[in-house]
């Protein structure tokens, strides 16, 4: 059974989830979701710019699961920043996903107009349309900057983190903050070869847990929550079967020296750019 982290605000959220990152394809991801449901995850993780709300919508909807037992989290893109343009964008969320209430909102990247789009945000957590609100990619001095300036201190930095990118100086300030670690892109996507890496195979074998397995586990012990996706049913399963073992302290130091300080994916560079070139726009699905 995947355990659960208690969020700043007393929120109970799994600490392990579907995300859907890659999945535009409308059935592609409807059949993804109801997969990932019927194996037993219960966190599904969605964005308006992986323009598949309406399709992770229809599978949970489709599913019979009580709403309460699903923790649905989405985040507001930056073509959709301001005040008002973020409040109308959440509501069309909330339509496209098919629920009255949403139980994590962050905002997706901290630039453009991110801070009126926090406000707007804090708004409708106090509203009762959002449970719990948080921030995506953002870098420890502007998570310190809205974390002591902000009504409502986010209760996720949703980040790139994996075992080869610990980000581990963030995490701790995070920590000082009480905000909750959530780490996408868990397998690097198979970078530096992941699924085969020599160290990560042989540490698995001793716990008969494959190196991805091992993998999300280390994050998990660390208290990330993890968010792995796959389109293939058997490896749904495999990465929800981490639960049952323990690394040991040997193992998680050994795994621990992976890390290389540096990402794999140059984010914070990316999204520097699209910011000075303005390049916000994301197609809309309604």
């Amino acid at each position: 059974m995947v355990p659960s982290v208690t969020l700043n605000n007393g929120i109970s959220m799994p600490q392990e989830g579907f995300g859907v990152f890659q999945i535009p394809r409308h059935d592609e991801c409807k059949q993804a979701v109801t997969d990932a449901l019927e194996v037993g995850y219960r966190l599904i993780d969605t964005a308006q710019f992986y323009r598949n709300e309406r399709a992770v919508g229809e599978a949970l909807e489709e599913s019979g699961l009580p709403r309460r037992e699903i923790f649905l989290t989405t985040k507001v893109w930056i073509n959709n920043f301001g005040y008002d343009k973020t409040i109308e964008s959440v509501k069309r969320s909330l339509r496209l996903l098919r629920t009255d209430y949403l139980d994590l909102v962050l905002i997706h990247q901290a630039v453009g107009n991110y801070l009126w789009a926090y406000r707007a945000l804090e708004d409708l957590y106090k509203d009762g349309l959002v449970k719990a609100i948080g921030v995506s990619n953002m870098e420890a001095d502007r998570l310190i900057d809205l974390a002591t300036r902000a009504n409502v201190v986010p209760a996720v930095n949703q980040i790139e983190n994996h075992v080869f990118f610990q980000q581990n100086d963030l995490l701790a300030v995070m920590k000082d903050h009480g905000i909750q670690g959530e780490a996408w892109g868990p397998f690097a996507e198979g970078k530096n070869d992941l699924f085969t890496h020599p160290l990560l195979t042989e540490i698995g074998t001793a716990y008969d847990k494959s190196a991805a397995q091992v993998a999300l586990r280390f994050l998990a012990q660390r208290g990330l929550v993890v968010i792995p996706k796959s389109t293939h049913r058997d490896r749904m399963e495999q990465n929800l079967d981490i639960w049952d073992f323990a690394l040991s302290e040997d193992d998680m130091d050994r795994i621990s020296s992976l890390d290389t300080g540096k990402s794999l994916f140059g984010y914070a560079k990316m999204f520097s750019n699209i910011q000075r070139l303005g390049l916000f726009t994301a197609k809309k699905k309604e």
